[in-house]
Order: structure tokens, then sequence, then C-alpha cells
């Protein structure tokens, strides 16, 4: 049995004849990738154009909002291979935790790639904990996922009042052993701060994104960065991967065929946990350089939403997570630049609005032209956003895609669903 291949973000209406949409979803998908991506350096160029913001595309804030992706980003990847093998698992904030805590502990221990190697552990033995009560012994998958999360902070917490400064203890000290940093294309370093330089409209802001993506890039982010076209290769172009996406559609199905769906769901369960605890890492090692309590903020969860929004598909997830990790470099940016975001949601309101005209959806362009006019006029009557509601970026941002893109979406047909041999 095969999965049936959807787009990472955008699913033909069924039945849709040939027109300029289906002929986009033939390109390739890193083509089509690109497009995405530059949309949206496009709508930030306007905004940068209309408000005076420069800072909006500025590479110190390309470069935040890649370090911010990318916990977000594995958290994401990690769902992904749980849930393309049928299994939910909502214990990604905890696996999160895990990894933030046995990273930390091992790099001031023994040092950072150590620190590394550990925090990936603990997230794993979050996701064989998890594949045990799920796929071995069918307890509810919802139940043991917000189980797992409760667990992690107590555990964390306990590990850290015994290790660092007693009962009191909220952290851990801070880590000495750095990753190293590379410049990733150093013969293109001049050519591009020329072009960032010349406030060229569009091309200037590329030059900025791509300084912040090849300049000055840890090695964590290029590893974390490399397992998004590995995964995609092993879960679509491997007997493997074709087994584990087989158990997230039709289990028995794949069962009939001789396909070990226990042992498929569990290693894909146990590698989501890994994947997650990777992603604590990178928040011990490119942020604080140490565990702190409460270090995760959510971003496991924002994490499942970013692969629901990339439609179950690494891509997808990757550009998703990039959203989502650029509004939350918004809380570190001043009130002028966060505020012209007002203006960027305007134009991508008015853009959705134009879209949804082109399909007849007269509901859809009458929500969201409102909201464009809502945007704009929010922007045009105020100065700055309340400082209260910055950090709610990335949540608000969350609810917002999930409303506007959950119809074009398809989730693996058995995802969630307690498999057990013989009762189907």
């Amino acid at each position: 049995m095969t999965s049936t291949a959807t787009d990472a973000l955008v699913t033909p209406e069924p039945g849709a004849t040939s027109g300029p949409t289906t002929a986009f979803l033939r390109l390739p998908r890193a083509v089509r990738f690109m497009v995405y991506a530059s949309a949206g350096v496009a709508v930030l160029a306007i905004t940068r154009e209309i408000t005076g913001a420069d800072q909006l595309t500025s590479e110190g804030t390309f470069s935040s909002a890649i370090q911010l992706t990318m916990p977000i980003a594995l958290a994401g990847l990690g769902g992904l291979w749980s849930e393309r093998a049928g299994v939910v698992n909502i214990g990604l904030e905890g696996m999160m935790v895990l990894g933030t805590w046995f990273g930390a502990y091992g790099g001031i221990q023994y040092g950072p790639w150590q620190g590394v190697a550990l925090g990936v552990l603990g997230g794993l033995l979050g996701g064989v904990l998890h594949a045990l009560a799920t796929v071995v012994f069918g307890v509810d998958q919802i139940i043991s996922g917000v189980a797992i999360n409760i667990l992690a902070v107590g555990l964390t917490e306990f590990l850290t009042s015994v290790n660092w400064d007693g009962a009191s203890a909220r952290e851990s000290p801070s880590i000495i052993a750095k990753i190293p940093r590379v410049d990733l294309l150093p013969f293109l370093e001049d050519p591009l701060n020329n072009l960032a330089s010349q406030g060229r409209f569009f091309l200037s802001d590329m030059a900025e994104l791509l300084l912040a993506l090849t300049t000055d890039v840890s090695l964590l982010v290029v590893i974390a960065v490399a397992l998004f076209p590995l995964s995609w290769f092993v879960l679509w172009r491997t007997p493997f991967g074709l087994r584990l996406r087989s158990t997230g559609e039709d289990p028995d199905a794949a069962d009939s065929l001789g396909i070990a769906v226990y042992r498929t769901k569990f290693v894909a369960v146990s590698l989501s946990g890994a994947f997650a605890g990777l992603g604590g890492v990178t928040l011990v090692y490119l942020f604080s350089s140490k565990f702190q309590t409460g270090q995760t903020t959510g971003r496991g969860f924002i994490g499942l939403a970013a692969m629901i929004f990339g439609n179950w598909r690494p891509g997808g997830t990757l550009l998703g997570a990039g959203l989502f990790g650029f509004m939350d470099s918004m809380q570190a940016q001043v009130d002028e630049t966060a505020h012209a975001l007002l203006v960027a949601a305007a134009i991508v309101f008015g853009c959705g609005a134009v879209y949804s005209a082109t399909k007849r959806n007269w509901t859809a362009v009458g929500v969201l032209v409102a909201s464009a006019a809502l945007s704009w006029y929010w922007y045009a009557t105020t100065d700055e956003l309340p400082r209260e509601f910055i950090p709610y970026f990335p949540h608000v941002t969350t609810l917002l895609v999930l409303v506007f893109a959950s119809q074009r979406l398809r989730m693996p047909a058995a995802d969630g669903k307690v498999w057990r041999r013989g009762s189907g």
C-alpha cells in the first residue's frame, strides 16, 4: 500500500482542473520552497518601504529569526516522524525539556558535543517512554503525551535541585565551551554586504537574508537544517520510509503485507523524541548557554502547529517554523519594527482576499478584507504595540495560520488511532 502524496502547503481542491495553481504545484518542491521564502521577503520589503522600519529585514533580525526557528522546526520534525507513523506526539514539549537539561548537563560535565549527544539521548528516552505507552500498551496518545510533559518538568526541576545549588536552583551554571561557528560561503560575503548597503528594494533585503544564512552560522544550525532534506529522503525515497508512512495511512494493510507495524511505530516515535531533544539542545547552546526552568515556553506545541501548517512534510514544516521563529524574533526589536508588522499583516490578508476571490469563496474574501482593513487601521491610529502583546506574537500567528490553512490540510489517515493486530 502506498500513501497519497500531498503538497506541503497547498492541496488542490478535489476535482480541480488544470490552471496556474496546478501548474505551480508541478514545480519541484525545492523551487516552490524558494518561491514561498521569496514571497515572504517581498512582503517584508514592501512593509519596510512603507513604514521605514529598516530593522525588519536586517541581517541581525534574520539571524535571530533563524536561530529561533531551529527549536520549533526540530520539534515539528519530531512530530512529523511520529504522526507519519500514526502516533500523535503531544509530549514533544516534555521531550524538549529533557533535551535542554541533559544537553546542559553534558556540556558542563564533558564538553559541547557530548552535551548535544546527551540532550538528544534525553529526548530519545522521552520518545521511548511515549512509544512504550502508546504502541506497546495502547495508552491514549494524548494522555500519554500530557503525562510526559508533566513528568519532564518535574524530573528536570528535581535534577536541577540535586545537582546545582539545592532546592532553590532554577538554572544550571553556564556552559564554558561553545559549538563552533562558521562562514558557509565566505567568497560571497563582500558582494552581499555591498548589495545590502545599497538599500535596493527586495534585492538588498534578500542580500541581508543570505548573509544571515551563510555568515557566522553555528554548526548546530547547519546540522539541524540538514536533517530536513535527510528526513524527506528517508521518508519518501527509501523502503523504510514507505513502510513507515504506510503504517500511518492503513496499518491493517501494512500488516497484511508483512510490515512490522509495531516495530516501525516504535522506531518512529522514539526518533521523534530524539529530534525534539535536539530542539531543546539548540535552546541551550544558541541562546542562554545554560539550562533554565521554563526554557521551552511552549515551543513544542508551536512545533506541532508548524508541522500541521506544513501538511506533515519536512519542507513545509521548516517554512512554517521559519514564520513562527521570525515572529518570535520581534521580541528583541524596537517598538517601530514590531509595529510595522501590522502593515505586513494587512498585505498578507489582502493577498489572501484576492486569492479567495479567484476561487469565488466570498465568505473568506469578506473576512480577509475586514482583517486587512483592521490591521491597517490599527497601524495608522497607533505609534506602537502594547509591549505585553509582543511576546505572544508566535502564539497569535499559530492560531491565525491554523484557522486559515486548516481546510487545505490532510493528515495521515490513521493518525492518532490506537492499532491492535486483528482488530480491524
